[in-house]
């Protein structure tokens, strides 16, 4: 498969912005969402669904999409992961970003297949970040936005290594929880958590 484009995008009149989320499987931190509206006359070449680029990669595009395309992003804390769970937490986050955006685009194409509630016209596009290089580019700004607080977080609490691991459940983070423990920033909602700590009050 290519890279994304903005094929699917022309069947769209207005101002097209693409949309998409970042943390929705770790088991600590934030989900972070992106709201990004590209002018097609100067999006950076290279632009692909988060996933399947270096982290280098993504920090440059990150830099190159911020200089030239309309970008905001919208966050939700680990309570409200806990309180909304995980997607309603997810659509509250796309809400705030897109909120934030200075303009407001006429249709938000929205990665996957769940829609959020934004006053404005929505697509929901299933592998969207594979396919429609708008919301390859929020899957960009979402992951290195989160992956930047996840550092921030490691300060506080190194023995997890979230900075390497960006909160997910990887043996080094799974090892860290059975010898120092539950954060404050642990998603007490998800499983693994709710096992562990179930398992400290017996």
């Amino acid at each position: 498969m290519g890279l994304p484009d903005f094929s699917r995008e022309t069947h769209y009149s207005g101002i097209v912005a693409g949309v998409d989320e970042a943390g929705r499987g770790p088991w600590a931190g934030p989900v972070v969402a992106a709201v990004v509206i590209l002018d097609r006359g100067r999006t950076p070449a290279g632009i692909n669904d988060s996933k399947q680029l270096s982290k280098s990669k993504r920090e440059a595009l990150f830099d190159s999409i911020a200089m030239v395309a309309t970008v905001a992003t919208g966050i939700c804390t680990v309570e409200e992961v806990d309180r909304y769970n995980i997607l309603g937490a997810t659509k509250l986050a796309m809400l705030r970003a897109y909120e934030a955006l200075p303009v407001k685009p006429d249709i938000a194409l929205i990665d996957g297949n769940q829609l959020p509630q934004l006053p404005c016209a929505m697509d929901a596009i299933v592998d969207g970040d594979a396919l429609c290089v708008s919301i390859a580019a929020a899957s960009v700004i979402a992951k290195v936005t989160r992956d930047r607080l996840m550092a921030v977080l490691a300060q506080e609490f190194p023995q997890y290594g979230w900075e390497r691991n960006a909160g997910y459940g990887t043996r080094e983070h799974q090892e860290a929880l059975m010898r120092f423990g539950v954060t404050p920033h642990h998603r007490r909602s998800f499983a693994p958590i709710r096992r562990l700590l179930g398992a400290k009050a017996a």
